[in-house]
């Protein structure tokens, strides 16, 4: 029964996704008061994903640096460049707008790109390397980016920031390696398989939550709240893109590019808006709290993409096979 569920929320991951956004504006009073779960069904989720990988595939990762130096190049030069670039370009003279922009893109790369990795065959061991070498730079590179390229010094609670970043991520992460490099295969894999759905579940959840959390900010659509929509679905879609077209173009295997893909182009958005809505004005946190509507939809469509790219290769390769010699 489990399998038929985690088969099915596979199939509708596309509609799930912005369904829990719709659902989380709609729903806000409702939801907001959740907000503490989400680090927990993070937790979980990261757990649950982190079966796949034992302490080869992290080592394996570390050992052959450069898919894991490719994700970060996305997303801590090209894509922080490109938000600039961007935003003088489209909202020229608008400092907090541009800054929001910049700041949608500096954040980490967000923790479910290892569920949509694992969901598609990527490869964790990679996935995993860049999630917590991320998170372990985020406290110095996201303040970092923001004073060189927005000009904006930001005070952030380091320690705290850590501690929830390594609750969520690196403690679940480790538990899960450790279950599969001392439990027996077939249990690791009945566990993975259980944990399947839940996580998927969870993800839902996760989206309505955030969703709910920054309603506030999505009730007036205006010109204005249009063209910030359009530019951060563009430059979201281009880390995506570029990350998939890097993977390519050095011939990476499949499974690298699957992880490329989703750590280049995801980020933690939840913990983006949080630090937009501390830190900053509401303008300067309309554009990340814009990317949170569009992370788990550009997800999905990636996802479909990829699908139909291996389809495609599976069929040209069996062709191949089947041609007489």
């Amino acid at each position: 029964m489990l399998q038929t569920i985690n088969k099915t929320l596979g199939k509708i991951m596309p509609l799930l996704t912005p369904a829990s956004v719709v659902c989380g504006v709609l729903l806000s009073e409702q939801l907001h008061g959740f907000a503490a779960f989400v680090p927990w069904i993070f937790a979980f989720m990261t757990f649950a994903g982190s079966l796949s990988a034992n302490f080869q595939s992290l080592k394996a990762a570390v050992v052959h640096p450069l898919p894991m130096l490719l994700a970060l190049f996305v997303l801590h030069l090209f894509m922080p460049v490109l938000a600039w670039g961007t935003g003088h370009i489209v909202f020229n003279g608008d400092s907090l707008t541009i800054t929001g922009l910049i700041l949608g893109v500096v954040i980490p790369t967000g923790i479910t790109s290892m569920i949509w990795a694992a969901m598609y065959k990527g490869n964790i061991g990679l996935t995993l390397s860049v999630i917590l070498i991320d998170t372990i730079l985020s406290p110095f590179v996201v303040p970092f980016s923001l004073s060189i390229l927005a000009g904006a010094q930001v005070e952030m609670d380091i320690a705290g920031m850590m501690k929830g970043l390594f609750g969520m991520v690196v403690i679940p992460s480790l538990l899960g390696m450790l279950v599969n490099q001392f439990a027996a295969p077939d249990r690791t894999a009945r566990l993975s398989a259980n944990c399947a759905p839940f996580s998927k579940m969870g993800l839902a959840v996760v989206v309505a939550i955030n969703s709910s959390v920054v309603a506030p900010y999505l009730r007036t659509v205006d010109l204005r709240f249009v063209t910030i929509a359009v530019t951060v679905f563009l430059v979201a879609f281009t880390g995506y893109m570029t990350a998939w077209l890097l993977g390519r173009m050095l011939k990476r295997p499949h499974e690298e590019i699957v992880s490329l893909i989703f750590t280049g182009g995801m980020r933690n958005i939840s913990a983006g808006a949080v630090l937009a809505t501390s830190f900053f004005s509401a303008q300067v946190a309309v554009p990340v709290v814009i990317g949170m509507l569009f992370q788990q939809i550009l997800a999905a469509l990636f996802g479909h993409l990829l699908a139909k790219s291996e389809l495609k290769r599976a069929c040209q390769l069996e062709n191949k096979t089947s041609l007489p010699s």
